[in-house]
Order: structure tokens, then C-alpha cells, then sequence
């Protein structure tokens, strides 16, 4: 998707990094080596050189919005707080327009569409993108969903920002919020590695390792559907029956559903990973019920 203001890019290539803050003006120069503790001072006088100014604290007081990048990003804050406030919300297609015909006489063209280039590439918008909330209007209503691919690329750019930051392996992290989005998608398995697969091949397999968890526990869980189904019980007494809080056994049992029903868009589905988990997954009969 191309970065424009006018159709908003969720999956946006990286921005700079930003650099890193200038030394204070008049900041004193580093000691050399065959300079005392009084600073090379000829009379030998302590306090003859200017300490080291300490850095000024860039940490934000609580509640404070981030700094912008850019002036007209504050405007749209106080213009449209909704969508450009301290919380941030995806914006629907072709917002650029609307802002245009809403505020007229107070956004400039050219500057808006560089604000919105910056706000749509920056790490907060980005998260809330990866998050799967819909895209909003002006007014802060939902309009329209984000497709599983925009919310997959804008996940993965988050997380390879973080890891540029952090000394942490944060891919287990990511291959859980990948399974959580692709469970969010409602789109079959094979379906959903298609339409997000990159060119990130470490990306894609991590895709893969989250769908095959889902395959098992997709299966486990259709499997406790099956007994459920058969036992002519009600709820309470099979989540009795298997150890299960009543309402995690509400919750696996509609995931079961929601999965059958998934299955049954899928035009070719993945038989033999099914067939592989189902087995290990299904319960023998006698034999202790499956965890959840």
C-alpha cells in the first residue's frame, strides 16, 4: 500500500530512527588525560573549569501526550481528539478528503498530507493498528474493518521496532500475537499463511509454527465439542465431568464452533495437519479428559 495521506498506509515501511538529542550549548568538553581533577587550571585552583551540564529530563510528566512530529498533528489533536488525542484510533480510507472538507479554512493541503504520512508511519499508530480495531470517521464511529493482512504487516513492523530496542527474543511473543490475530481473522488457516505470507522468510515461518499451534488446539478442541455433543449433557455437568470451570468450557466450545464454521469456507482444507493433531488430540475411550 502506498504511503499517502489520502489512502492511509497500515503497514507503512519502517521510519528513521530518530537521533539521538544534541549536547546542551556550552557543555563543557570531556577532561584529557594530562589534565588534573582541577581541569588543567594553571593556579592549580579547584572549581577553575566548568562542570558537565547534565542532560535535561526528556521523561514526560504523567498523562502528558507524546510529542508530535510535526505542528498540524497537534491541530488534528484538538481539532478531532477522537482519532488524533492521546489515544489513537485507525482511520478510514480517504480521511485526508474529509478533514479537508470538515476544517477548510484551517488545514493547509501540503501540510496535512505530510502529517498524515508521519502519523500513519510512527509506532503508535502502527499499535493500534496491530491491535484490530476497526477504522473510524471523523465523528469516531467504526466504518470499516482492517483486512488480516494490515493488521498482520503492522504487527510485525511493531515487534521489529521493539527488537531493535530490546536484548529480549521477543518471536515467542510475536507467534502468539500472530495466533491471536489469525484467530481474530475468522479466515481458514491455509487461507490466512496466503494473504499474510511476505518476503520476510523468518516472518512467514513464525506464521506457520502460530497456525500449527492452532491446528492442535483447534483439534483438541473440536474433540471436546465431539464428546460434549455426545454425552447429551448439559454444560455444567461436562465441565463437572472434565475438571473444567463452567466458563471455560462455554468459551472452548464456541471456539470449536467458530472453527467447524471456519473449516467450512475453506474450499481445500489442510487434511492431513487436521488429521495429525486430531489424532493426537481425541480423547480414547476411558481415558482422562483432554486439558483445555
Amino acid at each position: 500500500m502506498n504511503a499517502t495521506a489520502q489512502d492511509t498506509p497500515d503497514n507503512a515501511a519502517p521510519a528513521s530512527a530518530e537521533s539521538p538529542a544534541e549536547q546542551p550549548a556550552g557543555a563543557a568538553r570531556p577532561p584529557r588525560r594530562n589534565e588534573g581533577r582541577n581541569g588543567g587550571n594553571p593556579g592549580g585552583r579547584s572549581g577553575g573549569g566548568r562542570r558537565p551540564q547534565r542532560p535535561a529530563n526528556t521523561e514526560r510528566p504523567a498523562g502528558q501526550a507524546p510529542a508530535r512530529p510535526h505542528p498540524v498533528l497537534d491541530q488534528l489533536a484538538e481539532l478531532v481528539p477522537t482519532l488524533f488525542g492521546e489515544t489513537l484510533l485507525p482511520l478510514k480510507r480517504g480521511i485526508y478528503e474529509d478533514l479537508l472538507a470538515a476544517y477548510p479554512d484551517v488545514l493547509d493541503k501540503d501540510s496535512l498530507k505530510a502529517a498524515l504520512g508521519l502519523h500513519a508511519r510512527s509506532s503508535r499508530y502502527l499499535t493500534v493498528v496491530a491491535s484490530g480495531l476497526p477504522r473510524h470517521d471523523l465523528s469516531g464511529q467504526p466504518v470499516e474493518a482492517l483486512t488480516p493482512e494490515q493488521v498482520h504487516h503492522a504487527l510485525i513492523e511493531v515487534f521489529r521496532r521493539r527488537g531493535a530496542r530490546s536484548r529480549e527474543d521477543l518471536r515467542p511473543k510475536l507467534r502468539q500475537r500472530i495466533l491471536q490475530a489469525y484467530e481474530a481473522s475468522g479466515l481458514p488457516r491455509d487461507e490466512y499463511a496466503e494473504r499474510v505470507r511476505g518476503r520476510d522468510e523468518e516472518v512467514n515461518q513464525l506464521t506457520q509454527d502460530a497456525l500449527a499451534v492452532a491446528a492442535t488446539r483447534e483439534a483438541r478442541e473440536e474433540a471436546l465439542l465431539r464428546a460434549f455433543d455426545a454425552s447429551g449433557k448439559t454444560v455444567e455437568a461436562f465441565a463437572d465431568m472434565y475438571g473444567m470451570h463452567v466458563l471455560e468450557a462455554n468459551r472452548t466450545l464456541e471456539r470449536a464452533r467458530a472453527h467447524l464454521a471456519r473449516q467450512a469456507l475453506a474450499p481445500a482444507p489442510d487434511t492431513a495437519v487436521v488429521t495429525s493433531a486430531a489424532n493426537e488430540a481425541d480423547p480414547a475411550p476411558e481415558a482422562s479428559p483432554p486439558a483445555p
